[in-house]
């Protein structure tokens, strides 16, 4: 069996990449959300929720179950609190991510990374699509954004790197055809 082009999807925060991964499913693609497997993780992992409870006690919990409010309050006030965080998810949404893609049918299989090249991630992808935004958009979109974006690659450099790249300025409508524009490019490979 053969198996599916590899694509990771990523860009900045309120660039648009959900709407963009809504658009390759549309078309086709096989999709998953890295944040829909950190949400699946802290729901079903009991290896994470034991750590979780170990590092804050019950105060990141609400009736039994993982209080991501709770977490972002903790974890955005205090970058080693966030990279504690991070080195218990990030190894645990790599290896889904991974069975995931490993299962797939599809000839086209789109993972969306918001950390992707924070992470050293884009080795294990085929191509990457960056999904990109004026400031000014994003902000309409989102509101505040300085606080988490200074630990980020800057978008120049996810432009500059990436094999596919848009400004998602415009309408649902642009982005949709610059989708089917990408996933016709990719199934000529």
């Amino acid at each position: 069996m053969k198996r599916p082009l590899a694509v990771a999807l990523t860009g900045g925060i309120a660039a648009g990449k959900s709407e963009a991964l809504r658009a390759f499913a549309r078309h086709g693609a096989a999709t998953i959300s890295s944040d829909d497997v950190v949400h699946r993780l802290y729901r079903e992992d009991e290896g994470l929720q034991a750590a979780l409870r170990e590092r804050w006690g019950g105060r990141v919990f609400s009736d039994g179950e993982v209080d991501r409010a709770k977490i972002g309050r903790i974890v955005f006030a205090d970058r080693a609190e966030l990279a504690w965080l991070e080195a218990e998810l990030h190894p645990r949404v790599r290896a889904a991510t991974a069975e995931w893609l490993a299962g797939q049918t599809a000839d086209v299989a789109v993972a969306e990374i918001p950390l992707l090249y924070e992470t050293g991630g884009e080795e294990r992808f085929d191509r990457v699509v960056v999904v990109t935004a004026p400031p000014e958009v994003r902000q309409a979109r989102r509101g505040v954004l300085a606080d988490r974006e200074d630990r980020l690659v800057p978008e120049e450099e996810k432009v500059r790197r990436a094999d596919f790249r848009y400004v998602n300025d415009g309408s649902l409508e642009e982005l949709e055809a610059f989708i089917a524009g990408v996933l016709e490019e990719l199934r000529r490979y």
